[in-house]
């Protein structure tokens, strides 16, 4: 993903796009940080929890920019999200996300909204970057109350 990134930098250096040569030393600075803090290269669920997290962190930051008034600063960080989605998978529809929950719970063999986090431990390592875990967490609790 690094090399992947590196490429789309010099891309964007000699196109004189800004905002997203940004974003991607954005992107390289926290996935270099996170390679530092295990003390080995990435794997591709690692990079996608870095990437989630950052995905995350701007949807909170558009949110309270809105609340603001900062439209300049929702702008910003709406492009910011949208280069960062670039190199995630693709999202997970509703049916898909529902078929993964409900195999998850058959497989740690949970009965009510107490086995939450056994299912949760189980699906977060089939989901991440492909599934906002809020959503994941909604959909579960439901299916179990049910």
């Amino acid at each position: 993903m690094i090399k992947k990134i590196e490429s789309e930098m010099v891309l964007a250096a000699k196109t004189r796009d800004k905002v997203r040569l940004a974003a991607l030393r954005l992107i390289k600075s926290a996935l270099h940080n996170k390679k530092i803090d295990v003390g080995k290269d990435l794997n591709e669920q690692e990079s996608l929890q870095v990437l989630s997290s950052m995905v995350k962190q701007r949807k909170d930051s558009i949110e309270q920019f809105a609340k603001g008034g900062r439209q300049d600063l929702v702008e910003k960080e709406e492009k910011e999200l949208e280069i960062i989605q670039s190199f995630m998978p693709q999202q997970l529809s509703g049916e898909e996300l529902d078929a993964i929950i409900s195999h998850a719970i058959e497989e740690v063999g949970a009965t009510s909204p107490r086995d939450m986090g056994k299912v949760m431990k189980a699906l977060m390592a089939k989901v991440t970057g492909k599934a906002d875990g809020k959503v994941v967490s909604e959909r579960v609790k439901a299916i179990l109350s049910s």
